[in-house]
């Protein structure tokens, strides 16, 4: 054993080195977020953002004061700085000539007045959580106009020091030792025109011809004249004024006569007919042009010139993101593991390791937050499998639970050991939500769960996942992993871009998140409270989200996209008509707390409808997150998990329990309280879940609730849910089902009186298939129950029944 190497590594959160580049690069954007973004301390984001809008008041007074007393002071501050007893002229005094000298003469001139600017929309953007302008742009423009100012204003007044500054004088010596006068102001001509072209796209059209500038002319005339710009006005609280929002095209009114539409002749609009010859007819061809209900590529960027791209939060403007503030810090987030504990759970894996006759290489430990992963080397001509049989005989000599063996480690050619820390770390929420790999995640819906076992952040994209199943026994931490999922999305996305359908059959889970009602949450036409408790209304909103979801696949063909995202984007870029139906779609993700209930309760009902969903949700923004504490294979189906990739097991009480989850076994060896191993398709990663207790849940949702939401709630599609008649005494035609007639129809047609014909053609469940059997047979339409025989049909044909429900409906 003394030939064993044995390193510990402890592996510190790894930062990506690889990020998407966007389209349209900015030099100063990415700087200018970092600055903004470190600052996650609410108390010193204010302090600094004070100090800059202060500062900036201070550089405007000191600047404007320095134009009249800078021949006076410039012998004062260069001499005579220490001396209390000179006075200068400027407003802000000796400090204010030397930061006014230094910017002015000895730095841009004049053009050091755009300082102020930049400082006072940097302090107002950290101290206000609110853009005046966007910064990006706001420094490209500003830093490129100091510096050309500068030369410019040296070039036109040399003899002026304080226009250009020392810069601009020094700038113009060399410029005009290389290039001349006249090439300086070449040069300066030249930088103008092509920071115009590269920003504005400053068009060189000056010389068109005149013809046709006066068909353009026309043109546009026509075009005012058939174009109804719409106003739309979005209802808001008393509190504000409303909000207007721009739709994102216009349609033209094209007023052209259908060909059955009857036009009107009058004097003005008709000719005295021309004789005709005898023998002769008159014959003409009138050509029409064809009619576009689209505009151009370069109307359309005309228009977003003019109104700028769509923005979806906008109508709530003033909404925050939650402070990370609202979280807190538990236990020591430094480990507790010590070297005494490594090197005994080492021996100890070498001792048992020997005592079977398996020599080992080298072994290395990697910290984790709860569990330390001890990776071997075994020497050649060892099996793995005969390491992997020893998992009981590790765990009894360790004394512990919750060993876990990796036979062999994807990607290395090593063998993992995981053996549970004494001291468990706890992995707070606030560590999670304020990594870096977390608030820089490019994703859609990027959801953060806590830690591996290397400490590195686990995130991952909901949206390509795409749907989620969570299992695991009582009291393992399924519910705060449900909280985790949802506080991430609520750290990261507006309320215009996402909304919940919560299912909480325990009515105590997620009560919680009934606060961002307005914000939030969607749900039916016509109910009380968002947050679904009751089985009847959970299956009416699955099958309100297949309605929304058929609606959703609608408007992608017609806008003819593929998925959410290029949907939205051709949305927003103003291409996609709202008066066609056009809308930006937010994602909307369903949580179901504990689907055994519903399975138990409601069976294909439910079934069926998550299905559909599961299969063909993803590419339109609907995604499902299943979670129960039965993982037994009556629940979670072969429909269920073959829609289903992504998957999270908490600790289950069996290895069956963990290969009906995982398809693999591992769960039954976690340690609980958030242990979990996260599959994704192929591997298995071992994640310890980020701790959100439930005040910092309730202070989440008291902060979103507390700012103004929508006037309304998110509405889903109504479905025509099961009617609530009876089955027995005299047909009352009130009570009667919404699908009453066209059940009808469909048993005439087949001259069958079956439900289980009703459920296969109109796709209802049994419950309300036999109602509706019921009422027809009170209504006099099929005979009585024949036991195993299907019922008689006493109507013959469908003229007979449409006569028979019109005297129905008459009484």
């Amino acid at each position: 054993m003394g030939r064993n190497e044995f390193k510990t590594e402890d592996k510190k959160p790894k930062k990506s080195s690889k990020k998407k580049k966007s389209k349209r690069s900015n030099p100063f954007s990415k700087p200018i977020a970092f600055f903004t973004k470190i600052f996650t301390n609410e108390k010193l984001a204010k302090t600094v953002g004070l100090f800059l809008l202060t500062f900036s008041a201070f550089l405007l007074l000191a600047f404007s004061s320095f134009l009249f007393t800078w021949q006076i002071d410039q012998n004062i501050i260069n001499n005579h700085w220490n001396d209390p007893s000179i006075q200068v002229e400027n407003w802000l005094g000796k400090l204010g000539a030397y930061t006014s000298h230094q910017f002015i003469f000895n730095g841009f001139g004049v053009a050091s007045f755009l300082f102020v600017f930049l400082s006072f929309i940097l302090g107002f953007r950290i101290l206000f959580k609110s853009n005046l302008l966007p910064l990006g742009k706001s420094f490209k423009y500003a830093i490129f106009s100091i510096i050309w100012i500068s030369i410019s204003l040296s070039y036109l007044a040399p003899s002026i020091p304080i226009l250009g500054g020392a810069f601009g004088f020094q700038t113009n010596l060399w410029l005009s030792s290389v290039v001349g006068s006249i090439g300086i102001l070449l040069f300066l001509i030249l930088t103008i025109l092509i920071f115009l072209v590269i920003n504005f796209n400053l068009s060189f059209n000056f010389f068109s011809p005149k013809e046709k500038d006066e068909e353009e002319t026309d043109e546009e005339q026509i075009l005012e004249e058939n174009v109804s710009p719409i106003i739309t006005e979005v209802p808001v609280e008393e509190t504000e004024e409303p909000v207007e929002v721009i739709p994102p095209i216009v349609e033209l009114d094209v007023t052209e006569p259908e060909e059955d539409e009857a036009v009107e002749l009058t004097p003005e609009n008709t000719e005295e007919p021309k004789p005709v010859p005898d023998g002769d007819v008159e014959f003409s061809v009138e050509e029409t042009a064809e009619k576009d209900e689209t505009l151009t590529d370069k109307e359309v960027d005309s228009k977003v010139k003019e109104f700028g791209e769509f923005d979806p939060t906008l109508d709530l403007s003033s909404y925050q993101l939650p402070s990370i503030d609202l979280l807190k810090e538990f236990g020591d987030s430094q480990k507790k593991v010590t070297p005494e504990e490594l090197e005994a759970n080492k021996n100890k894996i070498l001792e048992t390791l020997a005592n079977y006759k398996i020599k080992i290489a080298s072994i290395k430990a990697t910290i984790g937050p709860t569990v330390t992963l001890y990776e071997i080397v075994p020497e050649a001509g060892i099996r793995i499998s005969k390491i992997k049989n020893l998992e009981d005989d590790i765990a009894l000599s360790l004394a512990a639970l919750g060993i876990r063996i990796i036979a062999p480690i994807p990607g290395k050619g090593t063998v993992g050991i995981e053996v549970p820390n004494q001291n468990p770390e706890i992995v707070s929420m606030k560590t999670a939500v304020a990594s870096d790999k977390f608030q820089n995640a490019n994703m859609e819906l990027p959801v953060v769960l806590g830690k591996t076992i290397t400490n590195e952040t686990f995130v991952f994209d909901l949206a390509k996942m795409p749907h989620l199943l969570m299992a695991g026994a009582t009291g393992q931490g399924k519910s705060v992993g449900l909280n985790a999922v949802l506080t991430s999305l609520l750290y990261k996305k507006h309320p215009s871009q996402l909304k919940f359908v919560l299912v909480d059959p325990k009515k105590v889970e997620l009560t919680l998140y009934n606060k961002i009602e307005r914000h939030y949450l969607a749900k039916l036409p016509d109910t009380d409270e968002a947050i679904i408790t009751d089985n009847q209304k959970v299956i009416n909103t699955l099958n309100s989200l297949c309605i929304e979801m058929d609606q959703r696949y609608e408007l992608l063909k017609n806008a003819m996209v593929r998925n959410i995202v290029e949907y939205n984007s051709k949305f927003v870029a103003r291409k996609l008509n709202p008066e066609n139906g056009h809308k930006f779609l937010p994602y909307i993700v369903l949580v179901i707390d504990e689907f055994a209930d519903l399975i138990m309760t409601a069976g294909k009902e439910v079934e069926t409808p998550i299905a559909r969903l599961a299969q063909l949700a993803r590419a339109i923004g609907i995604h499902l997150i299943i979670a129960t504490q039965r993982p037994s294979a009556n629940i979670i189906t072969g429909i269920i998990k073959a829609n289903f990739p992504g998957r999270i097991a908490f600790r289950v009480t069996s290895g069956i329990d963990s290969r009906t989850i995982l398809d693999s076994g591992g769960a039954d060896q976690l340690i609980g309280r958030g242990d979990m191993l996260i599959s994704q398709g192929n591997d298995l990663t071992r994640v310890q879940c980020a701790f959100v207790d439930t005040p910092e849940v309730e202070a989440i949702c008291d902060f979103i609730g507390g700012q103004r939401g929508y006037p309304e709630v998110f509405t889903l599609p109504e479905y025509v849910g099961e009617s609530a008649s009876g089955g027995s005494g005299t047909f009352d035609g009130e009570d009667k089902d919404a699908l009453f007639d066209d059940a009808a129809r469909i048993l005439v047609q087949h001259q069958q009186g079956s439900a289980s014909l009703l459920q296969r053609k109109m796709k209802i469940g049994y419950n309300r298939a036999g109602r509706i059997i019921d009422q027809m047979e009170e209504a006099g339409i099929i005979g009585p129950f024949e036991g195993s025989k299907a019922r008689q049909v006493l109507i013959s044909d469908l003229d007979t029944l449409e006569q028979f429900l019109k005297d129905l409906g008459n009484n």
